[in-house]
């Protein structure tokens, strides 16, 4: 297996025990991850439209139509229409989303702390560092496949 094989399938085997963690806990607010972070980031940006939160969550324009229109339908999120640009929706917490955003994100916060506790000794600075160079050199070749 080569250096990067090996590094890729490290990451995707963590990437799952992240996922799979975080699908558990969200579970108990009625959220997959996908719906967590529309809140978090409709939360954090009153008013996002539409393209952007697809543009933050790195999906297409229409999964996130169909994630957005699931928390509609719960009395999470709400629309409406840009003041000036007719053809561009915004969107917003109701109270309940602002509520279970804010209660789901303390209990994430909780969860990170309790999963990232290491009884090993381990330069947490500098594995941060090295994962921030990771991703942004990751995200830099998105665009190159194959």
């Amino acid at each position: 297996m080569s250096d990067g094989q090996e590094i890729y399938t490290l990451l995707n085997e963590i990437y799952l025990i992240l996922d799979d963690g975080d699908r558990r806990l969200f579970g108990q607010f009625d959220l997959t991850p996908p719906r967590y972070y529309a809140l978090v980031h409709i939360g954090a940006k009153p008013g996002i439209s539409l393209s952007k939160l697809s543009s933050l969550m790195l999906c297409d324009k229409s999964n996130a139509t169909r994630i957005v229109k699931g928390l509609e339908g719960e009395d999470l999120v709400y629309r409406l229409p840009h003041e000036t640009d007719g053809r561009t929706i915004r969107l917003f917490l109701s109270e309940r989303g602002q509520e279970i955003r804010q209660k789901a994100i303390s209990a994430h916060s909780r969860y990170n702390k309790k999963r990232f506790h290491s009884k090993v000794p381990v330069e947490k600075e500098e594995l941060r560092t090295e994962l921030v160079q990771l991703k942004n050199h990751l995200r830099d070749r998105l665009e190159v496949a194959a």
